[in-house]
C-alpha cells in the first residue's frame, strides 16, 4: 500500500476536503477513475472549480458514498462502461487507420 494513502486512511479525524487522489482511496477506486465518475453525474466536486484547476471533495459525502451499496455498484458500472467504450474506440481507430503499401 502507497505510504501517503496509509497514512491517510490511518488519521483519526479525516481532513473536511480531498484532492481526486485522496478521494479514489477513501472510495476504493484509482485516481484516474474520479473524473470519470464526475463525468457520469456520480461524485460533484466542492463549489466552482475551473476546468483545469484542482477539484477538491467533501469528506463527509465520500464517506456516505463509500457506504452506500447501490452507488458503489451504479460507480463501478459506469468505470466499466467508460473503458469498455473507450477500449471500442482504440480498436476502431486502429482498424481504420490506412496501412501503407511499398
Amino acid at each position: 500500500m502507497n505510504p501517503e494513502r496509509k497514512d491517510l486512511l490511518s488519521l483519526r479525524t479525516l481532513p473536511a476536503r480531498m484532492v481526486a487522489e485522496e478521494a479514489g482511496w477513501l472510495l476504493g477506486f484509482a485516481s484516474h477513475d474520479i473524473p470519470v465518475l464526475v463525468k457520469a453525474g456520480l461524485l460533484k466536486p466542492l463549489g466552482h472549480p475551473p476546468v483545469s484547476g484542482t477539484k477538491f471533495y467533501a469528506t463527509a459525502t465520500l464517506e456516505k458514498l463509500r457506504d452506500d451499496i447501490k452507488w458503489l455498484s451504479r460507480a463501478s458500472d459506469a468505470i466499466v462502461r467508460y473503458w469498455q467504450s473507450k477500449n471500442v474506440r482504440r480498436t476502431r481507430n486502429k482498424n481504420s487507420t490506412p496501412t501503407t503499401s511499398e
